[in-house]
């Protein structure tokens, strides 16, 4: 297994997507700047959408705009149609820094597809294969996620081998990534280290992986350990443990980067994110949102073992 793991911060985007605060944009790359403190090397920053339906997403050009020169670190910008890679090519052309890379979603069900994204399934295969072709014709590389990996709010139980030859098909059209997310949080432990399992031996064992896991039901960081245990070596997290998909009925926050952190920490596995760093940023951001922030290694900290005091006995 490896000695190491990758985290990808998302809180900036997936974070702050379905929070009614409304940050500003210089809240926003002053949230970045923290991240990248923390020691976070891959970044999701923003989303091109509809800002219609997702306000919080509506300053996208300008995150971008005011992106930190940061080397070695991998900002990413999400997309849902070629109208989302599109924008996402202009805001490079204007940007000092630009994007890296657009992460695209594939929804694994019709149903959860038309709520999300306006398109079935086979609809959505097609608009990711031509993302995926926009984005490397305008200099990004591009990575998959697939929505309702786990399950759908509708339809229920979704089949792996249906999720995996979802996959194939990413793989084959060129996304240099995909990852299986547990959009509603209703993912258990056995059922992510199955898919991972299979998804190595579908897709090879080099081909890069990475799971993005919903806290709804309190299952993610026991879901990421097992992912770990049959390889996966790529998280998703987002400080806090804020999120969720705002067309997914009772969809709680994503895995907070701060237990993701706790959890490797104390196994003695290299995150490379400093979890005291990120506990004050939770704290900058908890001040910003005007509410506490769900995550409970947040709230607790580091486990640091205080001396005993004497106590007298009257």
């Amino acid at each position: 297994m490896n000695r190491s793991i990758e985290i990808v911060e998302v809180s900036p985007r997936d974070g702050l997507q379905n929070e009614k605060v409304a940050l500003s944009t210089t809240d926003k790359l002053a949230l970045i700047d923290r991240l990248i403190a923390v020691g976070a090397k891959r970044i999701e920053v923003a989303s091109f959408v509809n800002p219609r339906r997702v306000p919080q997403m509506a300053d996208a050009e300008a995150v971008i705009a005011g992106l930190p020169s940061a080397p070695g670190v991998t900002f990413i910008g999400l997309t849902l149609n070629e109208r989302g890679v599109d924008r996402a090519a202009a805001a490079n052309a204007a940007s000092p820094r630009g994007l890296d890379q657009v992460g695209c979603v594939l929804v694994a069900t019709d149903s959860f597809g038309i709520a999300n994204q306006g398109q079935t399934v086979a609809e959505g295969l097609a608009a990711n294969r031509a993302m995926i072709a926009a984005a490397t014709a305008a200099g990004m590389s591009a990575q998959v996620t697939i929505s309702g990996s786990f399950g759908c709010p509708f339809e229920g139980e979704v089949a792996e081998d249906h999720v995996l030859g979802l996959a194939e098909e990413m793989a084959a059209a060129g996304a240099v990534e995909i990852a299986f997310a547990d959009t509603i949080g209703v993912a258990v432990p056995a059922q992510v280290g199955s898919m991972i399992a299979e998804a190595r031996k579908r897709l090879g064992d080099r081909f890069p992986i990475r799971v993005h896991l919903h806290d709804t039901r309190g299952m993610a960081p026991a879901n990421a350990w097992a992912a770990w245990q049959e390889g996966c070596p790529t998280f998703d997290s987002a400080l806090g443990g804020l999120g969720g998909c705002p067309f997914a009925p009772n969809s709680a926050g994503n895995l907070a980067t701060e237990e993701l952190i706790y959890l490797f920490k104390r196994t003695g596995i290299d995150t490379g994110l400093d979890l005291d760093k990120a506990v004050s940023a939770n704290r900058w951001l908890s001040e910003r949102m005007g509410k506490p922030l769900p995550s409970r290694v947040g709230r607790a900290g580091d486990f640091i073992p205080q001396p005993q005091s004497r106590q007298e006995c009257a």
